[in-house]
């Protein structure tokens, strides 16, 4: 399926569930100021991208069906003079050329012609709250149609976030989604065998973020987020993004990061030595956090409730604590208590698609943690951290491990498909390719 396909299809399915009564009204993300007058690069709305692949701010999506023109692009007009400056812009004419658009109209013509698209609708799918300056707008226009009762014209009284369908249909990857997810798990998988290759004691965190970052860019991707990069204690910090120390011989160095390629995401996290050899101590803790993502990956498959695999995960790395002596008691009791969050602290894994952490409900309509179905794709990332608040209760030689190791999991109608399997995780494995 091509990229307008599968937009073009997005919008069908999104326009039958929204059925003759609803209209969907979508803006695209904001620019954000780095500093001053200079932006950060700029980055769709998700939902605004899976709808139309429309790549440019300042813009927005309506979709009305059974409308005469069931949808049309807001966007910015051209300009001469301001291209020049800040790139090429779509227009008018290129919003339906190119993106398919039944309509299409100026940005600022917005507040005028919305009324008619929301006018006799029953349901507005809209996610206010996000911005002041594009509520305004909406309700302005919704209070128009309303001002409009005693001619005959119906104004919406239902008022719904589109999440609502959306986040349902984004969880389910279609093909082309996968093979993009494929192709940004497989840059990222290259980068940390990269950076494993290259790594040595003396080096800075931040260079290791350097190797990752240049193989992305190499590759026609970006960092998917800020990359976390800690060597040693840094390691045990499960958010650390600063990426300025030392690697020290005899530390670990876990490395976080996944590219983002044409608006879809890897998330991969890997552990190693820096001098390409655990210690001994280290590679008892990490065979624990490797025995429970393994066993976990393995039980994927539909019909798999989603939080089972992070109860199987506790359950292993309990029963390791205690096997190493850094947890005493019984494993049920210790689960029941809580005590292995000391050391295991978050939850494992998350949705994964065009956010990082992407949309999708984890409960079904009764609440309970909802099944595994084909085409969802989550990331298993268990790990143990043995951070300074842990430095009086276990032996020295355990100090400031922080280990984690993360894999993107498809699932698939037989079972799972391991999007990341393309970067080492085995002990023998890594130490292998950091001595070649």
């Amino acid at each position: 399926m091509s990229h307008f396909a599968f937009h073009e299809e997005n919008r069908r399915r999104l326009m039958e569930q929204l059925g003759p009564d609803g209209v969907a009204v979508i803006f695209s993300a904001p620019e954000s100021t780095y500093s001053h007058d200079v932006h950060y690069v700029y980055r769709q709305n998700s939902y605004f991208q899976y709808l139309t692949g429309f790549l440019e701010p300042s813009s927005a999506l309506v979709i009305a069906p059974g409308h005469e023109q069931p949808y049309a692009l807001f966007v910015l007009p051209r300009d001469l003079e301001k291209e020049i400056w800040n790139g090429f812009r779509a227009g008018v004419d290129g919003a339906k050329r190119s993106f398919g658009a039944h309509a299409a109209y100026t940005i600022d013509q917005l507040s005028q012609i919305l009324p008619d698209y929301l006018a006799n609708r029953q349901t507005l799918h809209y996610n206010f709250g996000q911005s002041d300056a594009n509520d305004r707008i909406v309700f302005g226009a919704l209070n128009s149609v309303r001002g409009r009762i005693r001619h005959g014209v119906r104004a919406p009284k239902l008022l719904q976030d589109p999440g609502l369908i959306l986040n349902e249909m984004r969880l389910f990857k279609q093909p082309l989604e996968v093979e993009l997810m494929q192709k940004a798990a497989d840059i990222s998988a290259e980068a940390h065998c990269e950076a494993m290759r290259k790594i040595k004691p003396g080096m800075y965190e931040y260079e290791a973020e350097a190797i990752i970052e240049h193989h992305f860019r190499r590759h026609n991707s970006r960092m998917g987020y800020p990359a976390i990069v800690g060597g040693g204690l840094n390691a045990t910090i499960l958010h650390y993004i600063e990426n300025n120390k030392e690697l020290v011989d005899g530390d670990l160095l876990l490395i976080d990061a996944g590219a983002e390629y044409a608006h879809y995401n890897a998330d991969i996290t890997r552990t190693f030595p820096i001098n390409g050899r655990f210690t001994p101590a280290q590679k008892a803790v990490y065979e624990v956090v490797l025995a429970s993502q393994k066993a976990a990956v393995e039980m994927v498959k539909p019909g798999i409730r989603f939080l089972d695999l992070h109860t199987k995960t506790v359950e292993i790395i309990t029963e390791g604590l205690i096997d190493l002596g850094l947890l005493s008691g019984s494993r049920d009791s210790l689960i029941e208590q809580g005590a292995y969050q000391k050391f295991f602290m978050h939850k494992t894994g998350h949705w994964l698609g065009g956010d990082v952490h992407d949309v999708g409900e984890y409960l079904d309509a009764e609440g309970k943690s909802r099944k595994l179905e084909a085409g969802m794709v989550t990331t298993i990332e268990p790990g143990i951290y043995v951070g300074p608040h842990l430095s009086a209760e276990v032996s020295r030689e355990f100090h400031h491990i922080g280990i984690r190791i993360e894999d993107d999991i498809l699932v698939t109608e037989q079972g799972y498909h391991n999007l990341t399997a393309g970067v080492p995780k085995e002990i023998s494995e890594i130490e292998t390719l950091m001595a070649g």
